[in-house]
């Protein structure tokens, strides 16, 4: 072959090359050409699947592609989370993430933690309440945390898995108010719901569930919160104090849910994606939806909730070491 010849040969080579770099931009600006896959770490039914498909329903209007919702369960919330982490990073396979994902590598379960992802939009956060039987003795939190501290053991706590948001919630807020976690033993449930039927059947005094989880048997005068565990009151059930205001502790816990992609989604496709979520969730449908059922509304961008997983996972690791639940 002549000089020429491999001249001619690689600068074909080269236009080629240069062709296809030229091409990705586009492609991104194209994005979505196809369905949208959007997994679902938790089953079928629940509060996170119900925020998922509104969310995907609203979705495709803003992106004009199909949004499916697949529930991919099992493992405490580490399949699906796993499933998310490992598709490409393409924009074709979402992901609602859950406050487990700050909690889980604590506990030795997975490796992932919110690191594992590219942070598209915060969408919802629950925070805690303390709800005991409405015919308990207690007016207060004060009251309640009192009887805790002078009869440590006595009274039990349930409303999520041993080392779940809930327990954590509890166990914080003792830890806060120099009060030993241990004082209350907690007795794990399969969620909210179990937990709270124990807690109206007598077996145990404590359910620190979200007011949204609760609010049935609030309204059926069967169960009455004390207190939130966030920074304002809630718009649900408004008379009900912060600890803030009720006994002076800056104690916060919430459960949250965020739109995530696998890490390595190029920019220009996260960032359409972040703009048709923080669409989602200022729309009127969306907000409609979350206030009927009582799911607190909040937004972050990527940025923000990228630092806002970041704190969370420190948070909850602090909480999980202070009472044993770190392997």
């Amino acid at each position: 072959m002549s000089n020429r010849s491999r001249r001619s040969l690689l600068a074909a080579a080269m236009a080629a090359v240069a062709l296809a770099a030229g091409a990705l931009p586009a492609a991104a600006q194209n994005y979505p050409a196809r369905p949208i896959t959007l997994i679902v770490p938790w089953g079928a039914g629940g509060g996170t699947d119900a925020t998922a498909r509104i969310i995907g329903s609203l979705l495709e209007k803003e992106l004009g592609q199909p949004v499916t919702v697949v529930n991919r369960t099992g493992g405490s919330g580490v399949v699906g989370h796993a499933a998310i982490a490992s598709s490409p990073p393409d924009g074709y396979t979402l992901g609602l993430a859950t406050v487990e994902i700050a909690m889980m590598h604590w506990q030795g379960l997975t490796e992932l933690t919110p690191a594992s992802y590219t942070p598209i939009g915060l969408v919802n956060a629950d925070p805690a309440g303390i709800q005991v039987r409405a015919d308990a003795p207690y007016k207060t939190v004060q009251d309640l945390l009192a009887a805790i501290k002078a009869n440590p053991g006595k009274f039990k706590a349930s409303g999520t898995g041993q080392g779940g948001i809930w327990h954590l919630a509890i166990a914080g807020l003792l830890r806060d108010q120099k009060i030993d976690p241990a004082a209350l033993p907690w007795v794990p449930s399969n969620g909210a719901a179990p937990g709270l039927q124990d807690m109206v059947a007598g077996g145990v005094e404590v359910a620190p569930v979200s007011l949204p989880e609760a609010r049935s048997l609030i309204d059926a005068n069967k169960v009455k919160s004390l207190a939130i565990m966030d920074a304002k009151p809630s718009a649900l059930y408004p008379n009900v104090p912060t600890l803030k205001s009720a006994i002076g502790s800056d104690w916060t816990m919430a459960a949250w849910r965020g739109i995530v992609a696998p890490k390595g989604l190029p920019n220009d496709i996260r960032d359409k994606l972040a703009a048709a979520v923080r669409k989602v969730a200022a729309s009127k449908d969306y907000t409609d939806f979350m206030a009927s059922r009582g799911f607190g509304v909040i937004y972050a961008g990527p940025d923000d909730f990228g630092k806002f997983m970041a704190k969370s996972d420190t948070d909850l690791g602090a909480t999980m070491k202070a009472v044993g639940l770190v392997k």
